[in-house]
This record gives structure tokens, C-alpha cells and sequence, in this order.
């Protein structure tokens, strides 16, 4: 059962039958988080003299651990625009699977599991959430396309990565995924018309957001992965 506390739902994790205090619980936004951070700035009390300016406390949301996972925050957004900016987003995300390819060639494959640090994905991991987040954005092109203002939920990558075992994938299994899914996804976007493009959906953290969009978004969300495969590999 969820208990609604003024612009969230508060529900109990598994295992707790009802909201009590002390438990571990799951906060949803009943609405997009950047309308929500807007309507927390305009409550924030102005600046005193000789005082410093008054904390905004970001918006996140909970996890079934009792962690706190962060939504789309401004500056992640910022960076994937940037790696995006300036590039043909279909064009990139057609090469992707294919640049992955060619920095795992040969690598080991205990390698590509291990774990830069205990809380960063491996490269496996990576890849994993990369055929995840296509599965998600696959739904999402096609309900703004079929029902242009729909609401489009967000999800919570590290709860995915458990219940989805990602570090049990192979390398192989993962990359296939990804590059089916994505395939899948070009075939779409490749046939859109010009008023499809700018078909639109409201997302729970990122309020609205057209295909094209969300395909650039898609593009910057890949640069950065590659990048991060990039790292970890030295």
C-alpha cells in the first residue's frame, strides 16, 4: 500500500507490510523531478545579508536498500548533451556496438568482470545496463509515438543491475542484446516522418521529451559509456 505525503508515494519494501517508523521505504515523485526542484527554489527564502545562501537539498530517489540513487541530475544531462552536441545521433548510435567491440577484442574475460571499485559497474556490467536502457528507451520511442503525452516512468539502473544479475552475464550475451535492441531501434527511427520526430512523451525526471530527443539523448548516453569502458581499460 502506498501512503501519498504531498508530491510523493511513499510505499514500504518487501517484507514490511505497512509505512512505520524505522522502515525502508520506496519514494516515487508524483511529479516530473525538474518541476519539482523549480517549485522548491521559488520556496527557498532569500539570501540574508552576511549569511551564506540557503542549501537546496536535491531530489533523488530511494532504493530497495535504503540507498539513495540520484535522478537525471543537471550536470549528468549537461555532459551527455555535450558528448552529443554536434554529432549525427543515429549515426553514433549505429557505431556503438561495434566501437565496444574493438576495445573488448582480446581482452580477458575475467578482465572485463572485475570491478574497478567495489561500487563501479565492470565493463560486463556496462554493457549490460547499455541492452537494459535499450529495452527501456525501445518502450518508450514507441508509446510517444502511439500516444504522444504519455508519462514516461524512470527506473532505478542499480535495482535493474540486481535483479537483473548483470556480473552472471557473459560479454558476448550482453553485446548481442544490445546490438539487437538497438538494431531494432534504428529500423524505427530510419522510417520516422518529420511530425513523428517531435512526437512526445512527459518522463518522471526530465519532464518533456520528443523521439528526437531521446535518440540524442541516447547518443550522449553511449559516448559516455564508451568512454567509461575507455577508462577502465587504461
Amino acid at each position: 500500500m502506498a501512503l501519498a505525503v504531498g508530491c510523493f508515494a511513499v510505499r514500504p519494501c518487501p517484507g514490511q507490510d505497512a509505512v512505520t517508523p524505522g522502515g525502508i521505504y520506496r519514494i516515487t515523485p508524483l511529479l516530473p523531478i525538474d518541476q519539482l526542484r523549480t517549485a522548491a527554489l521559488r520556496a527557498t527564502p532569500p539570501k540574508e545579508a552576511g549569511k551564506r545562501s540557503p542549501d537546496l537539498v536535491e531530489l533523488g530517489l530511494g532504493n530497495e536498500r535504503g540507498g539513495f540513487i540520484m535522478p537525471d541530475t543537471k550536470p549528468y544531462l549537461d555532459r551527455i548533451r555535450s558528448s552529443a552536441a554536434g554529432k549525427d545521433p543515429l549515426a553514433t548510435q549505429r557505431e556503438t556496438p561495434e566501437v565496444i567491440a574493438m576495445l573488448i577484442d582480446g581482452v580477458p574475460d575475467d578482465r572485463l568482470k572485475r570491478r574497478p571499485a567495489p561500487q563501479k559497474w565492470s565493463i560486463v556490467e556496462i554493457v549490460a545496463h547499455l541492452a537494459e536502457d535499450e529495452l527501456v528507451t525501445s518502450w518508450r520511442y514507441r508509446q510517444m509515438l502511439e500516444a504522444p503525452g504519455c508519462a514516461l516512468a524512470g527506473f532505478d539502473q542499480n535495482l535493474w543491475e540486481q535483479l537483473g544479475k548483470y556480473g552472471a552475464w557473459s560479454m558476448d550475451e550482453a553485446l548481442e542484446m544490445f546490438r539487437l535492441l538497438r538494431k531494432a531501434n534504428l529500423r524505427l527511427l530510419d522510417n520516422l516522418s518529420p511530425e513523428q520526430w517531435q512526437a512526445f512523451g512527459i518522463h518522471a525526471e526530465r519532464g518533456r521529451i520528443t523521439v528526437q530527443e531521446l535518440a540524442t539523448h541516447m547518443a550522449g548516453h553511449d559516448l559516455n559509456h564508451v568512454e567509461q569502458i575507455r577508462r577502465i581499460l587504461g
